[in-house]
């Protein structure tokens, strides 16, 4: 199976005479070189904007790729989203889970939960989650508030640890990216390497790289 590449959003896209429209355009362009998922994390955004930036790119994906809502549940039930992903200061996992198998999430919805060690990875997986993120495994600046980079060892723990797919984020750009699929990562989250401008073909070029990787 090729590898899950995920485009995490931070509210920075290039531009800033509209950042909600610059934004959009380039989750549009990451979906069209082939992304295959969309985290929308604006932490700071109100409900009421995240909502409407929610539904805008469950529309520019058009189908393309699957848009996954951070921490906000109602917010990617309401916009149609594929999925929410859960932090630490989330609901917990376990009763998200819970209430989205009973019926009240459509089939196939995903419930994602970032974790920082193996035993974070094993409760996550015990709780239901569809996926895990695992990092920061590189150097990054917005991670720097969970500590040292978790390196590559540490991610291949959490690989051979749990059965749901594993994806690495924190520093990941094209040239480690091949170190963390090798280590057993089920695909890799980026916000720099999928935000960076570039010329429609050569993005495509990239992402078609990084699948081939896997």
């Amino acid at each position: 199976m090729k590898p899950i590449l995920c485009y995490v959003t931070d509210g920075k896209a290039p531009g800033a005479a509209d950042p909600t429209a610059n934004l959009l355009a380039q989750i549009r362009a990451a979906a069209a070189a082939g992304v295959d998922w969309v985290q929308i994390r604006e932490r700071h955004a109100p409900a009421r904007e995240l909502l409407a930036l929610a539904k805008a790119a469950t529309h520019v994906c058009d189908g393309n790729a699957r848009v996954i809502i951070n921490n906000r549940l109602d917010v990617a039930l309401a916009a149609g989203a594929a999925g929410v992903h859960l932090r630490g200061t989330s609901a917990p996992a376990r009763e998200v889970v819970r209430w989205c198998r009973a019926g009240n999430a459509p089939a196939g919805f995903l419930i994602g939960i970032s974790c920082h060690s193996v035993a974070e990875a094993r409760k996550a997986e015990s709780a239901g989650a569809s996926y895990l993120f695992f990092g920061p495994v590189f150097e990054t600046p917005s991670k720097k508030s969970f500590g040292a980079p978790q390196g590559i060892a540490k991610l291949a723990d959490v690989c051979r640890s749990v059965r749901i797919p594993a994806i690495a984020i924190g520093g990941v750009n094209e040239e480690n990216a091949t170190e963390c699929l090798r280590a057993g990562a089920a695909g890799i989250a980026a916000i720099r390497m999928f935000q960076e401008s570039r010329e429609p073909e050569a993005f495509r070029k990239t992402v078609a790289r990084l699948h081939s990787a896997g």
